[in-house]
């Protein structure tokens, strides 16, 4: 079983950067694909943007094209998110999950680490 742990949040004015982390142990080389989710106060949590460990297939949700970056480093076994120009409606707190299926259609496997929390001020 994968087990994962973010981190990297932190407190940003709008147009600013961030990059988050995301440790798996326990990955062997059959892993599913990973993804970034958020959930924003009062609000569901929604899928931010996956990709592939074998192949680097990336895939995001409208609102973050051009903007945010996803990426793996195998080696370190961890899934990054670059993330540029931030808005405050990017505030929420960010998970990464793996994913069960395809990269186009995230469904996580719903075991849910503590998260990083992303505040961007305007």
């Amino acid at each position: 079983q994968v087990q994962l742990v973010e981190s990297g949040g932190g407190l940003v004015q709008a147009g600013g950067s961030l990059r988050l982390s995301c440790a798996a142990s326990g990955r062997t080389f059959s892993s599913p694909p990973m993804g970034w989710f958020r959930q924003a106060p009062g609000k569901e949590r929604e899928f931010v943007a996956a990709i592939r460990w074998i192949g680097g297939s990336t895939y995001y949700t409208n609102s973050v094209k051009g903007r945010f970056t996803i990426s793996r480093d195998n080696a370190k076994n961890t899934v990054y998110l670059q993330m540029n120009s931030l808005k405050p409606e990017d505030t929420a707190v960010y998970y990464c999950s793996a994913l069960k299926g395809s990269i186009y259609a995230p469904v996580p496997f719903g075991s849910w680490g503590q998260g990083t929390q992303v505040t961007v001020s305007s």
